[in-house]
């Protein structure tokens, strides 16, 4: 597979340049989308090694990946590999999320985490519990982790499912509208590395989600 990996970043200097350095080493191309960063994040990203797109405001993590996305169907990769800026996501997983993509040949690899409860905020995970359960719900299938961002996304999918919302409802969005118009799923454990400080609003995009959610059940 020829994959290109999409990284939204916001105000991640510091972080990103190491998160590009270790991506590099499995996929193909690296793409940044600096989504409004008044920090050196886009500097430290293209000195890595990634292509650098930028939004000349924030627009958002989900706008961000749309941007990202756009670049990769133009260019004639086989799949996307979505990760976090902060560092929160281990690029030495990369490879599990290949393989279990070319093992199953699903549309959706995503990765799932354990939400350690001595390091993982209450309302985290809260939220993600109770939305990974909602999704199972409306899916009729189990989704351990559907918040998680570091997925596999196959480019046959992504060109028949738009991303839509411009937060963190993006992603339980195209999850579940994927899923419902057929698209296989394949879960993977990953690791996740806390102690970079969140940029998810716990009640605004936990909204943002739930109206998702409640969207897709009706």
């Amino acid at each position: 597979m020829k994959v290109c990996a999409i990284v939204p970043a916001f105000d991640e200097a510091g972080r990103i340049g190491s998160v590009v350095v270790g991506l590099r080493r499995h996929v193909a191309q690296v793409v940044v989308v600096d989504d409004g960063s008044g920090d050196r994040s886009a500097e430290e990203a293209a000195a890595a090694g990634a292509t650098v797109l930028r939004h000349d405001r924030n627009r958002g993590k989900g706008a961000a990946l749309r941007t990202g996305v756009e670049f990769a169907l133009q260019d004639g990769f086989d799949a996307v590999l979505t990760c976090d800026g902060d560092g929160q996501h281990d690029p030495r997983d990369v490879p599990h999320l290949l393989a279990g993509a070319l093992a199953s040949d699903a549309d959706i690899v995503l990765g799932t985490r354990t939400l350690n409860v001595d390091t993982v905020p209450l309302t985290r995970r809260f939220t993600n519990r109770a939305s990974s359960r909602l999704v199972s719900l409306i899916a009729r299938r189990t989704v351990r982790d559907s918040q998680c961002g570091f997925r596999l996304l196959r480019t046959r999918m992504l060109r028949r499912v738009p991303i839509r919302g411009d937060r963190y409802d993006a992603e339980s969005d195209l999850l579940l509208a994927a899923l419902r118009r057929g698209h296989s799923l394949h879960e993977v454990p990953v690791r996740t590395i806390y102690g970079v400080a969140s940029k998810f609003r716990p009640v605004s995009d936990t909204w943002r989600i739930l109206k998702v959610l409640l969207r897709e059940a009706i």
